[in-house]
């Protein structure tokens, strides 16, 4: 499992080169358009640009985006929520190992279609990309977190134990900072993962103003152009929410390490005698 790294990759060099890389590639689009001669399969980067710029003009457009937001970010935060605590329950609890971890091991082996078939004919299709999100996040961030939660440092839980810490500061200053690289790991992949699987069910329910109801739409009509349009929308929504998630992880980062240098070196305690 690679977790992720928080440390700062990016500088001129770096923008340069990923500017030269997306140069590069839609020169290789606009020459395979132009080889191709047929819009209706393959329109050019100029023609989607027109029709990306066409909609972000429009109410219609931050409607459609905002309702695909609210639907896949409701089922991104209950799926981490649920998932933590099952990972919690199971590595703690046998009981709940035996009836939670294969169930969720079932679910993360299964479609995303399935799911959302099986969903469409018990919840109304505006339910239907949160509950999917929601389907799909929970065993992905159950896993990662248990699987932190099961490399903990014993020799820092032994610690904790000589210098009888509270139930609290063995939690904020043993357990979370040992889990904060999973926990980031875990939540950056389940964004990119509600992202997906949202937009596919989306596209498999229709629900009204969604994005994926868009691009259902655009291939009927086919609005080749559209269909490259919203999926340009989709990935960047999806890029840019790993970076906002990730920056958000990185504040976290330094009150937790803080704490995690400190229980190496308590706080003295005074002797009982010296309180008298």
């Amino acid at each position: 499992m690679r977790l992720s790294s928080t440390a700062p990759t990016e500088g001129p060099r770096h923008w340069s080169r990923t500017l030269a890389a997306a140069a590069f590639w839609l020169l290789v689009w606009q020459l395979a358009s132009v080889a191709v001669a047929l819009p209706l399969l393959l329109p050019s980067p100029l023609s989607v640009a027109q029709t990306l710029s066409g909609l972000v003009v429009t109410s219609e457009f931050w409607s459609i985006t905002a309702q695909s937001l609210m639907r896949i970010g409701v089922g991104f935060i209950a799926g981490v929520v649920v998932g933590t605590a099952a990972a919690f329950a199971t590595t703690r609890w046998s009981t709940a190992d035996l009836f939670i971890s294969g169930p969720l091991r079932i679910i993360r082996a299964t479609p995303v279609a399935s799911f959302a078939i099986l969903a469409l004919v018990w919840i109304p299709s505006g339910g239907v990309p949160a509950a999917i999100v929601f389907v799909m996040v929970t065993p992905l961030v159950w896993d990662t977190i248990a699987a932190g939660l099961r490399q903990r440092d014993r020799e820092l839980l032994e610690m904790a134990e000589v210098f009888a810490f509270s139930r609290w500061d063995r939690l904020r200053r043993v357990e979370l900072p040992g889990l904060r690289p999973y926990f980031v790991t875990a939540s950056t992949n389940a964004m990119g993962l509600a992202w997906k699987a949202g937009i596919a069910a989306e596209v498999i329910s229709h629900p009204d103003w969604a994005i994926g109801s868009s691009l259902a739409e655009a291939k009927v009509y086919l609005e080749t152009p559209t269909v490259f349009a919203w999926t340009i929308v989709a990935v960047t929504l999806s890029l840019l929410l790993e970076r906002a998630l990730r920056a958000i992880t990185a504040r976290w980062a330094q009150p937790v390490a803080t704490a995690a240098r400190s229980v190496a070196s308590p706080e003295p305690r005074e002797p009982a005698d010296a309180q008298l």
